[in-house]
């Protein structure tokens, strides 16, 4: 009886034993931190927006000729298509009303869109000499006298300081055309832009294989 007794006792002792450790194991893993509760969550940086494409201008008839701010192409009187805004980098783009009146030119709607506050006009063209013209008119009616829209502008490293629509053209709504033979030697023609007073702007640009 004693030995059954001591045999019971015996038992019931390890059976505690073991229950009291499986307990204290129990307890210890459930505050132990585990690595998927304790690992920190890093948010991946967003990655930065894609720059936009620039279209590039396409040399058609001869030449290049893009009316700047245009979201349509253009025929002019000699029947020459210029194409819709391209090539710009910067600014914006404004029309004007389509019933304005444009001296100097036989092609008023020419002048009647614009690109302001560029940086830089640019196109991939084969090497070789062209002629390079610009096309301006003052038409903002913000604009009413001389010095008060001034900048300037370097087309294949000729500069152009200080120019002011107004005193070339010779007052609002006229048209004024700068001239200037270039040779492209690296593939790229580039005009660059930089404001001194106002915005800098142009009407329209042109590029055609000196003959």
């Amino acid at each position: 009886m004693r030995n059954i007794l001591t045999r019971s006792i015996g038992v019931c002792a390890v059976t505690g034993l073991v229950a009291f450790m499986t307990g204290c194991q129990t307890d210890n893993q459930g505050s132990a931190p585990t690595a998927s509760a304790t690992a920190p969550i890093v948010a991946a940086e967003p990655a930065a927006p894609a720059a936009p494409a620039t279209p590039t201008p396409v040399m058609t008839g001869g030449g290049i000729r893009i009316k700047a701010g245009s979201s349509e192409p253009f025929k002019d009187s000699s029947g020459n298509v210029w194409q819709a805004e391209l090539g710009f980098s910067g600014g914006n783009v404004i029309d004007r009303d389509a019933g304005t009146s444009i001296a100097n030119t036989k092609d008023a709607g020419l002048f009647l869109s614009e690109h302001y506050g560029m940086d830089s006009f640019l196109c991939s063209v084969p090497n070789g000499k062209y002629t390079a013209k610009l096309y301006f008119a003052e038409t903002f009616d913000g604009i009413t006298g001389p010095g008060q829209r001034v900048f300037s502008f370097n087309v294949q490293g000729h500069e152009f300081k200080d120019f002011d629509v107004w005193v070339k053209a010779g007052g609002p709504n006229r048209a004024y055309v700068e001239t200037v033979p270039v040779e492209i030697t690296d593939g790229t023609f580039k005009i660059t832009f930089t404001s001194n007073v106002e915005n800098p702007e142009i009407n329209a640009i042109e590029l055609v294989p000196q003959s």
